[in-house]
């Protein structure tokens, strides 16, 4: 099983070396004992990056999770098993995958407290994110009022914390609606849960900021039916002053 050196709050370092375990040639893809890169998921696109040693060197295009290894692809030269590679996070990917989750983490909370509507789905990219919302029916007033809370706690500057709890402690401090925790396997145990100052915690495996001010401002810039019910939101962050 691939060790993941980001968690539970590792997202700031940039290069890691590690030990090739696994090389597949038809799929061209790369198994390390240890690894950086965040592999897809969560509604989280996987970092990007390369991989070198002394004989060659490669792009790494995707990541993925495959039976609890994670899997790179790469394009360029292969590595050989067993020996030891530099890797490197293409670090503005990363940042702003960060910010965005940070950022989806935030509406998402502001939504739910003051609408009472779950996150029913989510994805985030490096330059937009957007969320569905359900049960929901946003109009234009509703759109600025969320912009508007969920700008107030970024301009908080509220710190931004990762660990591992227990499943008993997490289950009981998050909130009714803020997480499907059922969908997570009851044997997974302890939970890396990430919350903000004290207005918020959720179980997350993704990548995050280490303080809201990071964010900059949130703008609505898009709101669409998803079905009976359901809202979909999206947004952009303009860089911080």
């Amino acid at each position: 099983m691939t060790e993941q050196l980001y968690l539970p709050d590792e997202e700031y370092r940039r290069a890691f070396d590690a030990r090739v375990t696994d090389v597949d040639d038809a799929d061209r893809t790369v198994v390390l004992d240890r690894t950086l890169f965040y592999k897809e998921g969560g509604g989280q696109p996987p970092d990007h990056g390369s991989l070198s040693w002394d004989s060659g060197e490669a792009r790494v295009v995707d990541v993925r999770k495959d039976h609890g290894e994670i899997r790179h692809t790469v394009e360029g030269d292969l590595p050989e098993e067993d020996i030891t590679v530099h890797g490197e996070l293409d670090w503005e990917r990363r940042h702003a995958h960060m910010r965005y989750h940070t950022a989806q983490h935030v509406v998402s909370k502001v939504v739910l407290d003051e609408y009472g509507a779950s996150t029913a789905g989510n994805q985030i990219y490096a330059d937009h994110a957007r969320i569905d919302f359900a049960p929901a029916d946003f109009d234009e007033r509703d759109l600025r009022d969320i912009e508007e809370r969920a700008n107030a706690l970024i301009d908080r500057d509220l710190p931004v914390e990762k660990a591992n709890r227990s499943r008993a402690a997490l289950e009981a401090e998050t909130p009714d609606g803020r997480t499907n925790l059922d969908l997570i396997p009851e044997n997974v145990d302890p939970l890396r849960a990430v919350s903000i100052g004290d207005i918020d915690i959720c179980p997350c495996g993704g990548t995050h900021v280490d303080g809201l001010g990071e964010l900059g401002e949130l703008e609505i810039v898009e709101r669409a039916s998803k079905g009976a019910d359901t809202e979909r939101i999206e947004f952009v962050l303009h860089d911080p002053d």
